[in-house]
Parts: C-alpha cells; sequence; structure tokens
C-alpha cells in the first residue's frame, strides 16, 4: 500500500477533515498516542459518550 492509498483509506473512512486532524496529530513532535487516547474521552461519561457515537452512526450513515 503507497501512502497515497493509506490516505485515501483515512479519508473514506473518516472524511477530510477528520483524516487531516488524525494526519495532523501523528505528524506534531512529539506525540504520544496511547497518551492522547487515554485522555481523549476523559471528561466524558459512558453515557455522553454512548449518546454521541450513536448520534454520528445515525448522521453519518442515514438512508
Amino acid at each position: 500500500m503507497t501512502i497515497n492509498e493509506g490516505i485515501d483509506v483515512l479519508i473514506n473512512k473518516f472524511g477530510l477533515v477528520e483524516a487531516e486532524r488524525f494526519i495532523a496529530l501523528l505528524q506534531r513532535e512529539p506525540f504520544d498516542y496511547t497518551k492522547w487516547r487515554k485522555n481523549l474521552f476523559k471528561n466524558e461519561s459512558i453515557e455522553e459518550i454512548s449518546n454521541n457515537a450513536r448520534q454520528f452512526v445515525k448522521e453519518r450513515y442515514q438512508e
């Protein structure tokens, strides 16, 4: 797989803006992906995370 193919996969999966954000996060120095993920939802309850996920799926995959 080439870099361009990988970027295309990210864009197709997450959309252009989120793919760019993800790439920007990975390019920062220093960047600890594990620490970032650990703190990503630190201030949200399980219910909030679940509701946000449901809303995302509803908006993204409406038919």
